[in-house]
């Protein structure tokens, strides 16, 4: 018998599911009625940001990393065989031009990017001492919504969000910064695949997509939406922390999941494959039928 049993700090969800248990995974008595006796436990709970992450250090560190060593710890005391599924970021990175695979040079510029790359380390050390299974998944650029309503905070989105609304959308510099795009839908489902494979464990993996730069990306979105694009110069602090280009290579977690028998089916935008179907490490963004990229047909399709 199949249960998911879904747990959250707050009280209130856009995706209209009633059976969350609201959880503190600061507070370790909260956190202790957690029942860990599972196969997998996804721990996606984090506080996102760039700079806001200079002020608000004392919740960032809390919510980022004591909370997954509070996780830790509860594994350890209920005896859990479970895997721990744990979403990272493109930021730990030092942006180059060209690919990055897993061992490519690591920067950290903000507090966000040296908090993923701890809870990394973290996971890694427990493993090594406690017998932790795990499997991170290092995110770039996600883009749609399976909840009506709701979207992401990202890229993307924002972008979408102005043009929606008839605004212009604002790049710094000449856009040319390059990010990895990924559809939610195959975002998931790699992850769960991921997840149930014995190939990917105690692990790093780089989830792939479409290989798109910011001007390219808001291109497609104000030809839809007949709006504009205004150039400006970077913001000392923006320049300042800005990755440069962040395009994966996800080739190590694709030969990982095709030799485990699994396979991202990629049906999930109308006319053919996703990205991630095909082999190779990178995706080209043309594998749809008659060579249109799964992010132009989500704009052209109105999101």
């Amino acid at each position: 018998m199949e249960v998911v049993a879904l747990y959250d700090y707050q009280n209130e969800h856009s995706d209209g599911v009633s059976n969350y248990k609201q959880i503190d995974i600061l507070d370790e008595a909260s956190l202790a009625s957690v029942d860990l006796n599972v196969d997998i436990i996804f721990f996606f709970a984090g506080k996102t940001g760039t700079a806001a992450g200079f002020e608000q250090y004392d919740l960032f560190i809390d919510v980022n990393e004591k909370g997954l060593l509070n996780l830790l710890t509860e594994y350890r005391k209920q005896q859990s065989k479970a895997k721990i599924i744990f979403p990272s970021s493109r930021l730990v990175y030092k942006g180059k031009k060209g690919a990055l695979k897993e061992d490519s040079e690591k920067e950290f510029k903000t507090v966000y990017a040296i908090n993923k790359f701890a809870c990394e380390q973290y996971l890694s050390m427990y493993a090594a001492a406690f017998d932790v299974r795990y499997c991170i998944f290092r995110v770039c650029v996600p883009y749609g919504t399976l909840v009506p309503g709701a979207s992401s905070y990202d890229t993307a989105e924002f972008m979408l969000e102005r043009a929606q609304k008839g605004e212009n959308i604002t790049l710094y510099g000449d856009g040319s910064v390059r990010r990895t795009l990924t559809y939610i839908e195959d975002l998931c489902e790699t992850m769960i695949l991921g997840a149930l494979s014995s190939k990917c464990e105690n692990d790093v993996f780089n989830i792939g997509g479409e290989d798109y730069s910011l001007f390219e990306m808001a291109s497609l979105i104000v030809e839809k939406y007949k709006v504009s694009i205004n150039f400006e110069e970077w913001p000392e602090l923006a320049q300042r922390i800005e990755s440069g280009d962040t395009v994966f290579d996800s080739g190590k977690l694709e030969r990982c999941l095709v030799k485990g028998g699994m396979r991202v089916k990629g049906t999930h935008l109308q006319g053919g494959m996703s990205p991630l179907t095909l082999g190779g490490g990178m995706s080209t963004g043309t594998h749809l039928q008659g060579g249109m990229s799964p992010f132009k047909e989500w704009i052209l399709r109105g999101c």
